[in-house]
């Protein structure tokens, strides 16, 4: 059985909730009648909640979410466009590294059974990625990658990265042995450099580098008899890009050079393009994290990142250039696994990378809440707009909202695309709406005439507000 791409519908799907919370509540309702009772709370708006034109930074915004449609929605929560059969994660490709073209995405085409994924714990029956590619506005394939992949798949895992030469850098798995591990074959973390004829032509595998991780010895110890094949996790990669550090002399930040992180093994790195040797680390070691108020001024010494996702340097051009944006997601992670807090949410760090400084960080309480009002152990993300404001995914419950750099939330949205099953264990329907990635897409991507609203939602008052009866 494959998974197969298609080509898209283009739709205007409002999903945007009105002003009137008498029409929320009909949302309310439809929700109820066509889901599962949710173990958390089961009755919740979804689409755009709120939505301050004046104060957020107004894009388009791309995801794919349980129904494995790529969605292009505008603020309001329109879906503006759509590439159908997308799997499980797209990314919008800058036109300026793609010769001008408009609208071009990199998607999932084709997946299939995996040989050697039963290595994995609790993923016997996990599918992998044949076949990646990208396709235009239309849904056509313009470029693939897998038929000339190491073993004939792709193997495609969590992120890819389109080069200014017109390559493109694909994250992959690749099972082998890695020598001085306990277990016989990993699950390890592959880059793949592939030209536009779909061919390898540059590699580097995690296995080659452990010693460079910078991991103490009792760490290394505990890394190498891991019973968990999956050792790193690696669930980013990017390109660090034009950056003020390279500009004054430090060659660890050479625009080429690509940056990576690894969720259970709890560290990011950047690897020397040209060497493949890893020549800057933040992590494995941290020190704790103050608790209280202590532990939310700024600047200060980078303390415990647990779980992390999406590690980036701030393009050039945006506030806060040259910093290294992370989700740290305070999840289960490190050799030995990291004390976590237990009442803490989830972290946004912005970093200085060069002195290893939190120089600001976003937190349940920047918005006037608990630390466990912003929590997602697993996936998210999280983007520098260009008018000073924080794009965030806060993937585990589905929601996507930008933040102020004082906290203040001007757009947040709930997506209402769940994904719908049945437990193996009892057999009852099940349905989450849990995003891996959500990215802002300028308008300036999309092809000219693409429809979007900039219409203000304001949400209700939530302790006056309540679902009402059905007649």
């Amino acid at each position: 059985m494959t998974h197969k791409n298609s080509v898209p519908s283009a739709r205007f799907r409002h999903t945007a909730l009105s002003l009137r919370p008498q029409q929320i509540a009909l949302a309310f309702v439809a929700t109820t009648l066509t889901l599962p009772a949710l173990a958390g709370p089961g009755v919740f708006p979804t689409g755009t909640t709120r939505y301050d034109p004046a104060k957020a930074y107004n894009s388009f915004v791309l995801f794919t979410s349980g129904d494995n449609i790529a969605h292009l929605i505008d603020l309001d929560g329109n879906s503006v466009h759509e590439w159908k059969d997308a799997a499980g994660h797209s990314t919008a490709i800058d036109p300026k590294l793609n010769g001008g073209k408009l609208g071009h995405v990199f998607v999932t085409l084709e997946t299939g059974e995996g040989k050697g994924t039963d290595l994995v714990p609790g993923q016997v029956n996990r599918r992998i990625t044949k076949t990646v590619g990208e396709l235009d506005w239309e849904g056509k394939t313009v470029w693939s990658f897998g038929e000339k992949a190491p073993g004939g798949a792709a193997q495609q895992h969590h992120d890819w990265a389109r080069l200014p030469n017109g390559n493109t850098v694909v994250l992959a798995n690749l099972v082998h042995p890695v020598k001085g591990f306990k277990l016989p074959q990993l699950l390890d973390d592959v880059i793949y450099e592939v030209n536009p004829a779909g061919e390898v032509v540059w590699q580097w595998k995690g296995g080659d580098h452990v010693n460079e991780f910078g991991f103490k010895p009792d760490q290394l110890k505990l890394l190498r008899a891991t019973e968990d094949p999956d050792y790193l996790h690696v669930n980013n990669l990017k390109v660090v890009g034009p950056n003020r550090w390279f500009d004054a002399g430090d060659k660890r930040f050479d625009p080429e050079n690509l940056i990576f992180d690894a969720r259970n093994a709890n560290f990011i790195a950047i690897i020397e393009k040209k060497t493949g040797k890893i020549v800057w680390t933040l992590g494995p070691s941290f020190p704790k994290t103050p608790r209280g108020p202590e532990g939310r001024k700024v600047p200060r010494p980078v303390d415990q990142i647990a779980g992390q996702h999406d590690a980036h340097i701030i393009p050039d051009g945006l506030p806060g250039a040259g910093n290294l944006l992370v989700f740290d997601n305070q999840g289960q992670s490190g050799y030995p696994p990291v004390a976590l807090p237990i009442t803490g949410g989830s972290r946004v760090l912005e970093i200085d990378p060069v002195k290893k400084e939190v120089v600001w960080q976003y937190t349940g309480e920047s918005s006037g809440g608990p630390g466990w009002s912003f929590r997602s152990t697993h996936i998210s993300a999280a983007r520098r707009l260009p008018n000073g404001n924080t794009f965030i995914d806060e993937g585990q419950s589905g929601r996507l909202f930008q933040v102020t750099p004082d906290g203040e939330i001007v757009w947040e949205y709930v997506n209402p695309y769940f994904r719908t099953g049945k437990d193996p264990v009892t057999g009852k329907p099940t349905a989450n709406n849990q995003l891996y990635r959500g990215q802002p897409v300028p308008y300036e991507w999309a092809p000219a005439g693409t429809p979007r609203a900039e219409k203000p939602v304001v949400p209700p008052d939530l302790s006056k507000f309540r679902v009402n009866s059905a007649p």
